[in-house]
């Protein structure tokens, strides 16, 4: 059977989190399950397991709730969306029962974590070791649907688009341990999508900064917020394929370097405002709210990266300037600096970042990833 890579043996359980695409089939979560089974046995010690919904739950569930509202409150969509990872928790944990391992689910509301109440981008305020510490010191596997917490009332909060990896995060520095694992249908970080751009590289260590910089700007890398709450915890984040062997691909910590990179997100939209003052007000409400913004250097700009935004709703509710989309940031990434070029639709974004990152890398001299 393929074995999850194992770590040295210590006392501190293991944190591992597996993004949706883990779960494509009924048959991924008892795949998933052995090889857990296996590094429980080999290592003689407990697992934190953050899991993603399956491929398209969430999406499901959004769509019906659309259907009833079109611009629904974010109690209810944070409430609804958040169901579809309790789902994968739980056909996981049935899974690891299977296998032969004592296995619980620890849910937003049971796991201790309290955030404020914006409900669909909510920030973290306490974090409760106690519920964590007792379900891992009677079971083998505690599995965690990723990006769910509860605001002081508890009413149930949503920490954001892609948000399993902050909650993987805010596991780890919980639990005090030294690295978190994250699998995912890519081995590592890439110098763009290689999904649409030819030729991109492996970036086999990253600075924790350069890491929350490309995911501030759209990259499909790691939630931002987790990256920053690695580095504050010193917490060395490990990116592996999740499918057998699980190859590591790219390492996130202190040792990391500065990444030359391309961000490409087809999701991400550019909005033009009417003066620059319209634009900051825009950029501090959505920054206030917890949504990824970036205010560009050039016009009345404001670039909204990082996942799915009731645009519609959200202006209504918190009276934003009059704005019109008019396009796709593709932003370059050197350093600590990034030059956004804005493309106007999603053909010509993968065409600028194609040549942005053959320009890039014929200056760096990089051999590309075959």
């Amino acid at each position: 059977m393929n074995t999850i890579p194992a770590t040295p043996a210590a006392a501190t359980p293991a944190v591992l989190k597996f993004g949706g695409s883990s779960f494509a089939t009924a048959g991924a979560y008892q795949d998933i399950a052995g090889a857990l089974a296996q590094r429980v046995h080999t290592e003689n010690r407990q697992l934190a397991v953050i899991v993603s919904a399956m491929p398209g739950e969430t999406e499901s569930l959004r769509s019906r709730l659309a259907e009833v509202n079109p611009h629904p409150a974010d109690a209810s969509t944070a409430g609804l969306l958040t169901l579809a990872d309790t789902i994968s928790a739980h056909l996981l944990a049935a899974a690891l029962h299977e296998a032969g391992l004592r296995a619980t689910v620890l849910a937003g509301h049971e796991l201790g974590f309290t955030t404020d109440s914006t409900f669909m981008w909510a920030r973290l305020l306490t974090a409760d070791p106690a519920p964590l510490a007792a379900a891992l010191a009677e079971n083998d596997v505690v599995v965690i649907p990723g990006g769910q917490a509860v605001d002081a009332i508890g009413r149930p909060t949503w920490l954001g688009k892609n948000s399993s990896d902050l909650s993987a995060l805010i596991v780890a520095a919980t639990l005090r341990a030294s690295e978190c694992e994250i699998y995912s249908d890519v081995d590592g970080v890439y110098s763009s999508d290689p999904n649409a751009v030819t030729g991109t590289r492996l970036l086999e260590q990253i600075s924790y900064d350069s890491a929350a910089l490309m995911s501030l700007h759209g990259a499909k890398v790691l939630h931002r917020h987790a990256v920053r709450l690695a580095k504050q915890h010193g917490i060395t984040i490990v990116c592996r394929l999740n499918k057998a062997p699980f190859p590591s691909g790219t390492t996130i910590g202190p040792d990391g370097s500065a990444a030359d990179a391309v961000v490409l997100n087809k999701k991400s939209v550019v909005l033009e405002f009417a003066d620059a003052a319209a634009a900051d007000i825009a950029h501090g409400t959505f920054h206030a709210q917890g949504l990824d913004s970036v205010r560009l250097e050039t016009g009345a700009h404001v670039a909204l990266t990082n996942g799915y935004l009731d645009l519609e709703g959200f202006g209504a509710r918190h009276k934003l300037p009059a704005y019109h989309a008019v396009g796709i940031p593709v932003g370059e990434v050197s350093g600590s600096q990034v030059v956004t070029t804005i493309a106007a639709d999603v053909a010509e974004a993968v065409e600028v970042a194609q040549q942005v990152h053959d320009a890039l890398y014929a200056r760096t001299r990089q051999p590309a990833y075959a």
